[in-house]
């Protein structure tokens, strides 16, 4: 499953949306220096800027008050040129992460992580959504793969991919399982699957004997170790899998075109295009 490919096409049409609407603003803040922080919020901006998205890097010393950056996000909410922001994580220990994420203005979190966006992708009426889950159903829906009907397992619940992902699965009708650290023989689980979404980066946690000749499996865990970067699907799964995310090039392009969707979306919502029930 390509998702570099589909990536691509995704962004072009999001460059023609922002052409349409003239202006589309983003504001990242990044807190500290944390070395990977930094190359995703590169590759973010770089994808931004490339689709005609005015990107704004906020960028702040690791030792600032947690009420400095409440107060930045306040003047970010307020802020008619910028349509939708992104609080790059991990915080440093001494912030609240909730407390921070949740003051994001809910029609500007483009992350869809407050519990505005988390509630309504809960009740069955999706705003924003959180971009790597959106992405892997996007991946789904070009292969033609139809996930009415099918078990689909999910392993992991984090509020970032594990738990998103289970709930766009369940209004696509699929019977869904969620899997985690305290899963009782999570080989027998995955064997059911005809869909597997893997999420809770642990290198090879997936192995071939574990997966149902034919289902599709996409996987989005990703570790750095030594031997470079690793997934959470070991290398064996390619041989029974009917269709498989390559790690990497699968769900991380398609992660960074879903935030831009996401972000014509907030500015499309701000401009009272499309209805946001805050507003």
């Amino acid at each position: 499953m390509d998702g570099k490919a589909l990536a691509e096409r995704i962004r072009g049409d999001v460059a023609g949306e922002i052409a349409e609407l003239g202006h589309v603003g983003l504001a990242t803040v990044l807190v500290g220096d944390d070395p990977a922080s930094d190359v995703y919020i590169r590759s973010k901006h770089r994808a931004a800027t490339e689709a005609g998205i005015d990107a704004r890097d906020v960028r702040l010393p690791a030792d600032t008050p947690e009420a400095d950056v409440l107060a930045l996000i306040a003047d970010l909410n307020a802020d008619d040129e910028v349509d939708g922001i992104l609080v790059q994580l991990p915080l440093p220990s001494h912030m609240d992460e909730t407390r921070v994420t949740y003051a994001v203005a809910p029609h500007k979190d483009v992350d869809g992580f407050h519990p505005v966006n988390a509630g309504n992708l809960y009740l069955g009426t999706p705003l924003h959504v959180p971009a790597t889950p959106a992405g892997c159903m996007e991946l789904l829906s070009a292969y033609g793969i139809d996930p009415v009907g099918t078990n689909a397992v999910v392993i992991g619940r984090s509020e970032i991919v594990g738990r998103p992902a289970a709930m766009l699965l369940l209004q696509a009708h699929a019977t869904v399982t969620i899997c985690h650290s305290r899963t009782a023989d999570l080989g027998a689980e995955v064997r059911r699957a005809d869909i597997v979404v893997a999420a809770v980066g642990v290198p090879g946690i997936v192995q071939a004997d574990m997966v149902k000749p034919g289902a599709a499996v996409l996987d989005v865990g990703l570790t750095r170790t030594e031997e470079g970067i690793r997934g959470d699907v070991g290398p064996g799964v390619a041989e029974v899998a009917g269709f498989l995310t390559p790690m990497p090039g699968g769900t991380g392009p398609m992660t960074i075109a879903l935030l831009l969707r996401s972000t014509v979306k907030a500015a499309r919502y701000r401009r009272g295009l499309l209805a946001y029930p805050t507003l």
